[in-house]
């Protein structure tokens, strides 16, 4: 632990420093692969939309020591061979969901399931959505993921600056992007659970980004007229100076709901969770990932295109460079990456 507290006092005063900024190259290949593979996913499997989005029917048995095994048994009874969608949820609950069915059908399941589980009908909670009202879901849903994205665009463009709105954004969509694809890969069920856990990872990958700029503001305020640093190299410094923060707020969010995927999810059975915790667990490790290796490396390259950010980089570079912080015994250059040791200053001859 002491190790780790005097890396993030090195990386804070410049002392040691990662360059994010200057390998953007090889985070970009990498969330471009990530991002394909989305793709690929996304195009051979597709979302499988909840029946809250696409419209079907809810039958939840309450009996203990109920199991997957005989509510497969009471679908092939009632004749229902379409896809359907069996979960054990606790330890004496069976949810069966289906797609659209006539009423005949619905009660032939109904009984099915009552004779199988040994069970009154009436015992039995059925819910039946319509496509209407799936698709009206679905609909509110994007409205409100549209609105998120516009409102904290001009939060942003008016905190900040246009730039770091625009490379925030894409950072959010570049981890939504990436959940989305996962979902598809594991063939999890997209509920309103789900768009909750995408609203949450939004506003959670926006706070780390936020973190960021605002020391990447803090260190740029007056760049041009120190003229000791280019816009990259005080953008990269505010990545190491916030990094051990975004690391150590990034695992103490990702241990809890980890183990409500891991071990509510998957060693307890409660289903209801999994949809929620999924999308927050990848959620959450993507954002920590895109507002250092993405938004920030964005920004600097969409800054130094300035004009008055690219003479400040002829007139850093013409210096030589200078180190982000000099002690006074060793520091890391910005521009080369040597040690450079104290300086020996000419003496002064004595006046006569």
């Amino acid at each position: 632990m002491s190790k780790f507290s005097g890396l993030g006092g090195r990386l804070h005063s410049g002392e040691s420093s990662i360059d994010f900024i200057g390998k953007r190259r090889r985070w970009y290949a990498l969330s471009g692969l990530l991002i394909i593979a989305s793709i690929a996913a996304l195009s051979l499997q597709g979302l499988h939309l909840g029946i809250e989005f696409k419209g079907g029917a809810s039958y939840t048995v309450t009996k203990a020591g109920s199991s997957v095994a005989q509510a497969d048994t009471a679908l092939t009874a009632a004749g229902i061979t379409g896809e359907a969608i069996v979960q054990k949820v606790g330890n004496d609950k069976i949810r069966i969901q289906t797609g659209s069915l006539t009423t005949e059908k619905s009660n032939d399941l109904q009984d099915s399931l009552a004779s199988t589980f040994g069970i009154s009908v009436d015992s039995i909670d059925t819910q039946i959505i319509g496509p209407s009202w799936g698709k009206e879901i679905t609909r509110k849903a994007l409205y409100g993921l549209i609105g998120f994205i516009a409102v904290v665009m001009l939060y942003l463009a008016m905190a900040f600056e246009p730039k770091m709105a625009i490379a925030a954004i894409v950072a959010v969509i570049h981890d939504v992007f990436i959940t989305v694809g996962i979902y598809a890969l594991v063939g999890f069920d997209v509920t309103p659970a789900t768009v909750i856990g995408f609203l949450t990872i939004l506003g959670y990958s926006l706070y780390d980004t936020v973190v960021v700029f605002d020391k990447v503001r803090e260190n740029t305020r007056s760049i041009t007229a120190t003229s000791k640093m280019t816009y990259s190299q005080a953008a990269n410094l505010a990545v190491n100076q916030t990094l051990v923060r975004s690391a150590n707020t990034s695992i103490m969010a990702l241990l809890p709901v980890g183990s409500i995927l891991f071990v509510g999810a998957g060693l307890l059975g409660a289903g209801t969770l999994k949809d929620l915790s999924l999308a927050l667990f990848i959620g959450l490790a993507t954002g920590a990932y895109s507002s250092i290796f993405i938004a920030t490396p964005l920004l600097a390259v969409m800054r130094e295109r300035e004009p008055a950010m690219k003479a400040l980089a002829k007139r850093v570079n013409a210096r030589g460079g200078v180190p982000v912080m000099a002690s006074s015994a060793t520091s890391i250059s910005v521009v080369t990456g040597e040690k450079r040791g104290p300086r020996n200053q000419p003496k002064r001859k004595g006046r006569k």
